[in-house]
C-alpha cells in the first residue's frame, strides 16, 4: 500500500479551507488570469511548482470557474445596456423551466436572476440598439408563455462594472 506524503504548507489537502496564498492567488487571478505561474510564485513568495499545483487545485475545486477575455461591448457596437423586471403569471416548476430555456438561448440577454419580491427575474441585457431591443422584448421576453408584465430600465451611466468577487478574510 502506497501511503500519501504529509501535506505541506505549500500543499494543503484538498479539504481544508482557503489559506493565506490561496486567497492571495485568487485574487491576484481575477485581477489578471493570463498572469504568468513565475510571476504568481514570486507575488505569494513561492516556487513556480507549488505555485502552479495550488492554482490547478483551485481549478480542480472549483474556485476557479474559468478564464475569459473581458471586452468592451461600446467598441463592439453593444451600447445600450438595459435591465428586465419579469413578473410571470404563475410560478409554477414548468413556467420557470419553461421561461428559462429561452433566456440561455439567447446571448443577448447576459444574465439573469431569479429574484424574490415584486417581480420574478430580473435581465441583464446589452444590445446594439432600442430597434435592437424592442425585437428581443416583444419577439422573445413577452412572448414566452406565462410572462405576464415587463419593467425595463436602460442604464444612462455605468458607473462602476465588475466581475471580481470579494476575497473573504480567512
Amino acid at each position: 500500500m502506497i501511503s500519501k506524503p504529509p501535506a505541506s504548507q505549500h500543499n494543503p489537502p484538498t479539504d481544508r479551507p482557503l489559506d493565506r496564498i490561496d486567497r492571495k492567488l485568487l485574487a491576484r487571478l481575477q485581477q489578471d488570469g493570463r498572469v504568468p505561474v513565475s510571476q504568481l510564485a514570486r507575488e505569494v513568495n513561492l516556487t513556480v511548482t507549488p505555485t502552479l499545483e495550488r492554482v490547478r487545485r483551485l481549478e480542480a475545486r472549483g474556485f476557479i470557474d474559468g478564464y475569459f477575455a473581458r471586452l468592451d461591448p461600446r467598441k463592439l457596437g453593444l451600447g445600450l445596456l438595459a435591465y428586465v423586471e419579469v413578473s410571470l403569471d404563475r410560478t409554477t416548476p414548468e413556467a420557470f423551466e419553461r421561461f428559462k430555456e429561452v433566456v440561455r438561448a439567447h446571448d443577448e440577454i447576459m444574465e439573469c436572476h431569479m429574484v424574490a419580491g415584486g417581480f420574478d427575474y430580473l435581465l441583464k441585457v446589452r444590445v446594439k440598439d432600442m430597434e435592437t431591443y424592442r425585437h428581443l422584448l416583444g419577439e422573445t421576453i413577452a412572448s414566452v408563455r406565462g410572462v405576464q408584465q415587463t419593467h425595463t430600465y436602460f442604464v444612462m451611466e455605468e458607473v462602476k462594472s465588475t466581475h471580481a468577487v470579494v476575497m473573504p478574510e480567512g
